[in-house]
C-alpha cells in the first residue's frame, strides 16, 4: 500500500510538471508582446519606479520617471513626447532631445534606438551646449538618434533601471568659465530634480575633465560615468536625454527649471557637494581678500604694490595662482572663507560660485571690455548674491595705451576693432593687454568693497 501510494504522488507530481511546462510554453510562443514590451518588464523603472522621492508622514511617495522626464519640455514639445515618446527642442545655443520609451544605446556606434510612435526617425545631436560657436561644435561628436521597430529583437549587454543622459566634455570645457557655462550649471538645470537616479554617458571624454569635477558628477548621479569608447558595449534604459539644457551666460531661470530652482539652490547645491562650512559673509570676523592673479594675459604689472595697498585697507590678502586654482576641491574652500574676490576680466571670475552670499566681487574691466565683463560676470554675481563692484581702467592704465598711443583706434574706438571680427578683438584686448592699476582711483573701489561688508 505505501509503494502504490508513493508511485501515485510521483504520477501527479509529473503530469502537473508537465501541464506546467505546457502553459509556460504556450504563454511564450503565443504571446503578442513586443521585444521592447517584454524588455519594458524587465526593467523595474521603465514606469518611473526610481524616480524622485518625496517623505510625506514618513511614506515613501515616488514620482513616475515619464513625469520626470516630461518636466524637461514644454508646449508643442511636451505634447510631442506624450503622443509619440519622443520630442527634441532646439534654440540658439543648444539642441536636447528626451524620449520616456525605452532606448538601446550602442557605445560603440554612439547610437541610441527609440521606441517612437513619430514613425521614423533619423536625427543627429551634438550634446554640448554651445551651438552658436562654429568652431566649438567642430570638436563635438555627434550622437546619432534612430527608431526602430517595437518587434525587432533587443540586444542589452546592460540592462539599466535608471534614465541616460548623454552629454560631451569637449568643445572649451578645459576653461573654467566654459566648464562651468556650458556643462556644470546645464547638468544641474537638466538633472537636479531626478536626485541622482540616472545614468551619466560622456562622449568626446576626457579623463582629467572628469576627474577634476568627479565630485559634481557623484552628487548629481549615484552611479560611475560611462565612457562610450572605452566601454563599446550596448545599455538599455527605460528613457533618455541627449543634450544639455542651456539658458545663459552662468545663469539659472527658475521659471524654466524643473522644480523651479534658482542659483541660490546651485550655489547651496555646491556648498553639499564640496562640504563648505560658511553660508554668509557675515560668519567671516576679519575681511579675507583673495586675488586671482594672472601671469600671461591682463596680467597685474604692479600686482605686489596692489597687494600692499590692500593689507594698508585692513585686508588680510590671498593671491591665487593657476596652480593653486587647479586643485577645485582645495580651491573651493580657500574661496569659501573669503570676503572679497579680486581679478581681471576673465574665466578666474568664475569661481565666484563659491563665495559666500554677501561677499564682494571686485572686478577689473580692461580696455575694450566692457560689454563683456557686464554681461558674463556682472549680472552673474548679483544674482549669486553678491555685491559687485567695477573698477573700469582708464586708456593710460592699459599697455596697450604705449603700444598704440593715444589717438590710435584701439585706444578710442574699440568698437571700430569689434568690426573687424571676433578673432582680431580677442587677440588684441583678451590675449594682448595688460594692467598697470592707478592706485588712488582703485584704493576707492576697494573702500566701497569694504563697506559692503560693514567695516
Amino acid at each position: 500500500m505505501g509503494k502504490g501510494s508513493s508511485r501515485l504522488v510521483l504520477g501527479a507530481t509529473s503530469v502537473v510538471m508537465l501541464i506546467a511546462i505546457f502553459l509556460l510554453y504556450a504563454a511564450h510562443f503565443t504571446s503578442d508582446i513586443s521585444p521592447f514590451d517584454s524588455w519594458k518588464l524587465h526593467l523595474s523603472n521603465w514606469n518611473g519606479s526610481l524616480g524622485r522621492r518625496k517623505v510625506d508622514k514618513g511614506v515613501e511617495v515616488v514620482e513616475p520617471l515619464e513625469f520626470m522626464l516630461r518636466r524637461l519640455v514644454r508646449g508643442e514639445d511636451r505634447v510631442q513626447l506624450e503622443t509619440t515618446g519622443f520630442s527634441c527642442h532646439t534654440d540658439r545655443h543648444s539642441e536636447v532631445c528626451v524620449t520616456n520609451k525605452p532606448v538601446m544605446l550602442d557605445n560603440n556606434a554612439l547610437t541610441a534606438y527609440i521606441q517612437s510612435s513619430q514613425g521614423q526617425v533619423k536625427h543627429m545631436v551634438q550634446p554640448y551646449a554651445r551651438k552658436e560657436d562654429e568652431k566649438a561644435m567642430k570638436q563635438v561628436t555627434p550622437v546619432q538618434i534612430l527608431t526602430r521597430n517595437a518587434s525587432s529583437p533587443v540586444f542589452c549587454h546592460f540592462n539599466h533601471d535608471v534614465p541616460v543622459v548623454v552629454f560631451s566634455t569637449c568643445g572649451y570645457t578645459g576653461n573654467l568659465f566654459h566648464a562651468f557655462n556650458e556643462v556644470i550649471i546645464p547638468l544641474f538645470i537638466t538633472c537636479y530634480h531626478f536626485r541622482s537616479h540616472l545614468q551619466f554617458v560622456i562622449t568626446d571624454f576626457k579623463p582629467r575633465w572628469v576627474k577634476k569635477y568627479n565630485q559634481i558628477l557623484t552628487h548629481l548621479s549615484n552611479f560611475e560615468v560611462i565612457n562610450p569608447v572605452k566601454d563599446g558595449s550596448v545599455h538599455c534604459f527605460p528613457g533618455a536625454v541627449i543634450g544639455l539644457k542651456y539658458h545663459d551666460n552662468l545663469a539659472l531661470y527658475p521659471t524654466e527649471i524643473p522644480g523651479g530652482y534658482s542659483m541660490f539652490e546651485f550655489k547651496h547645491f555646491l556648498r553639499e557637494t564640496y562640504n563648505l562650512k560658511i553660508k554668509n559673509v557675515s560668519e567671516i570676523i576679519k575681511p579675507k581678500l583673495i586675488l586671482i592673479s594672472r601671469p600671461k594675459t591682463r596680467t597685474f604689472m604692479n600686482e605686489d604694490e596692489i597687494v600692499d595697498m590692500m593689507e594698508e585697507l585692513g585686508f588680510q590678502v590671498d593671491v591665487a595662482t593657476p596652480n593653486r586654482m587647479s586643485n577645485l576641491e582645495k580651491f573651493a574652500e580657500e574661496l569659501n572663507s573669503c570676503s572679497v574676490m579680486v581679478g581681471a576680466h576673465g574665466a578666474g571670475l568664475t569661481n565666484a560660485v563659491f563665495l559666500p552670499v554677501g561677499a564682494v566681487m571686485v572686478q577689473v574691466v580692461p580696455l575694450g571690455l566692457n560689454w563683456a565683463s557686464t554681461k558674463y560676470f556682472g549680472g552673474p554675481a548679483r544674482e549669486m548674491g553678491l555685491h559687485y563692484v567695477e573698477y573700469k581702467i582708464e586708456p593710460e592704465e592699459s599697455s596697450l595705451f604705449k603700444e598704440y598711443g593715444p589717438d590710435h583706434p584701439v585706444i578710442v574706438d574699440p568698437k571700430s576693432i569689434f568690426l573687424k571680427g571676433y578673432n582680431v578683438a580677442r587677440a588684441t584686448y583678451i590675449h594682448g593687454q595688460n594692467v598697470t592699476i592707478n592706485l588712488v582711483r582703485f584704493r576707492e573701489s576697494l573702500q566701497k568693497a569694504m563697506k559692503f561688508l560693514g567695516h
